[in-house]
């Protein structure tokens, strides 16, 4: 049976202390609140009468309801008033002398049976707790900004944290509406601990000057379908934040992939904090403002004259050249489809013709637009009949002597002028561009599976690719309605890069036992707003893919901390790929 909290006492009436207090009152509970002066007291009644409001004026709260939660909220400046709660919790700075003074004092104030909580996002739990005579009774119960509106919330458990304290934590988060997940005590807990370690690397990808931040911000939410860039959240959480948590993590874990990328220091130093003061990444209207301002020299244009393309052709039969085709196809390009025998050929044409026929009874297409974009199709068994082609787009299987034996026949066979792409997603670029005699017309094409649906194409460059062949591939992203990217050709581009140490990460957290599955799973999409969490998406994407790319990736920059972690390497040996065969890190038989 886990205890009944009935009163909580709550320090701190900042943005989220606020949250919490409401929170708190909203599911009948008494709640205590408390702040350093009456000023603040005043401020954080406003900032629950406010949001309150908001939540009546949208037909979320009665006025009654809105009546009640005031009136189970004592608001005051004297610390003794907590005296009585079941639970305190303290949302205070991220100063870590400055609470482990205030722990100190309730441990003092309090009686023993009271539970301390804290509501760090990067400071050690277990720091805290031995400021007290009752570590036992201390935890983390960490909620996310705005606390009424985010479901999640971490549950931080010590090595010495009672098993009823924490079930007596778990429980009134569930009473709350929330979903908890548990979690060990270490920087950054579970979502900012894989978060935070990707948003820096993408602060390190923009510094590096790699892909603008348009660029860089727009693969993660075209590619992923994530519903913000790393560097928009950076300025979102605030610059400083970021830097603290990083910071925290990496003097907790030394690794170096936690270690603030020098550009957050910088901008933290010059004050360029983000949304809250204006300008970060990007710059804003005013302080607080999500209206970014477009800023000079930001045009967007790219350099060269694209060449003039009418006629495309694809090489490959699987699932992404299929896409690509129909891509083409209905954008008005004359396509030619290039198999290794008339029964693929006949495959593609049904694949495709399937898929045509299921927009139609979506609504998405007319029967007339499929007539006109089959009849633009033509399939092949003769790499020659490429030769009228002024794109050509190679999707075969992700083996660098194919490709090159590929490329190494495009440049017998296709006319001067044609531009070559490869639609690797691991390979370098640049190798299939030197089985050519024409390498500054070789350029990465890096579609998204599945390619009718997904709008991201990540543009990859070579150090001999030309400015005509980067615009012209431009040029068709518009007309195919492609998000284009740009980027230099190097393992992973962009979304792979910044994607898979992520999942790597996550593999990582789950080998060491810190958190299950499911926890992991969905502290991700409950706190970042993710539509899969880390093992959901390793899952769909197959664990021998995800394998070979972390492998390419830890190959090229030899970074130990994305060298593939061995219960993934485990996993794929047995033979445990995720849904294509019914178990990965879940068991889709059962289900």
């Amino acid at each position: 049976m886990t205890r009944d909290i009935s009163t909580v006492g709550v320090i701190g009436l900042g943005t989220m202390g606020a949250g919490i207090v409401e929170v708190l009152a909203r599911a009948g509970i008494t709640v205590v609140a408390v702040d350093v002066s009456d000023e603040a007291v005043a401020r954080g009644r406003a900032r629950i009468a406010e949001s309150t409001a908001r939540a009546a004026a949208r037909g979320k709260l009665t006025e009654d309801q809105q009546r009640d939660i005031f009136d189970r909220i004592t608001l005051g400046t004297d610390l003794t008033s907590v005296a009585d709660a079941d639970l305190v919790l303290e949302a205070i700075p991220e100063q870590l002398a400055q609470k482990q003074e205030l722990f100190a004092q309730l441990d003092k104030i309090c009686g023993p049976e009271t539970i301390l909580a804290t509501n760090t996002s990067s400071l050690s739990v277990t720091e805290l707790s031995v400021s007290t005579s009752r570590s036992s009774r201390v935890v983390g119960l960490h909620f996310f900004n705005p606390a009424p509106v985010m479901k999640l919330v971490e549950v931080v458990r010590t090595v010495v944290t009672e098993p009823e304290v924490l079930a007596d934590v778990v429980a009134l988060a569930e009473r709350l509406g929330k979903s908890p997940v548990v979690a060990g005590d270490r920087a950054g807990f579970i979502a900012n601990g894989l978060l935070f370690a990707y948003l820096n690397h993408a602060a390190s990808m923009y510094e590096q000057k790699y892909a603008t931040r348009e660029d860089i911000d727009a693969a993660m939410r075209f590619g992923c379908g994530l519903p913000m860039g790393p560097l928009a959240v950076l300025d979102l959480v605030g610059i400083d934040t970021a830097y603290e948590i990083l910071d925290q993590m990496y003097r907790q874990s030394r690794d170096r992939l936690h270690a603030p990328a020098p550009i957050l220091k910088q901008m933290r130093t010059a004050g360029l904090l983000g949304r809250k003061s204006g300008q970060g990444f990007y710059r804003y209207e005013q302080a607080g403002s999500p209206v970014v301002v477009t800023e000079a020299g930001e045009s967007g244009t790219v350099a060269g004259t694209p060449r003039e393309v009418r006629a495309v052709g694809v090489v490959g039969t699987g699932t992404m050249a299929t896409g690509i085709v129909e891509v083409f196809a209905k954008a008005g390009y004359d396509v030619v489809y290039v198999a290794r025998s008339e029964e693929k050929v006949e495959r593609v044409r049904a694949a495709l013709i399937r898929s045509l026929d299921k927009q139609i009874q979506r609504g998405r297409l007319t029967e007339e637009a499929k007539d006109a974009a089959l009849a633009r199709v033509t399939g092949t068994t003769r790499l020659d009949d490429l030769a009228f082609a002024d794109l050509v787009v190679e999707a075969v299987v992700e083996e660098l002597s194919v490709k090159q034996a590929l490329f190494e026949n495009f440049d017998e066979i296709c006319k001067p002028g044609a531009v070559l792409a490869t639609t690797t997603s691991s390979l370098p670029v640049i190798d299939c561009a030197v089985a050519t005699s024409r390498p500054g017309d070789v350029v990465g094409m890096h579609f998204f599976n599945p390619a009718p649906v997904m709008k991201l194409v990540e543009v990859v460059r070579t150090v001999a690719t030309s400015d005509d062949v980067v615009a012209t591939i431009h040029e068709v992203c518009r007309r195919t309605r492609k998000h284009a990217v740009d980027c230099g050709d190097r393992a992973g581009f962009i979304v792979n890069a910044l994607l898979f140490p992520y999942l790597n990460d996550a593999v990582r957290m789950l080998q060491a036992n810190y958190a299950t599955t499911e926890d992991i799973d969905t502290a991700i999409k409950l706190g970042a707003g993710y539509p899969m969490g880390p093992f959901e998406l390793l899952d769909v994407v197959g664990l021998d893919v995800s394998l070979a790319i972390q492998k390419v990736l830890f190959a090229e920059f030899r970074e130990p901390g994305w060298s593939p972690v061995p219960l993934l390497e485990h996993l794929v040996t047995a033979g445990y790929l995720g849904r294509k065969t019914g178990r990965g890190f879940r068991d889709y038989a059962k289900r």
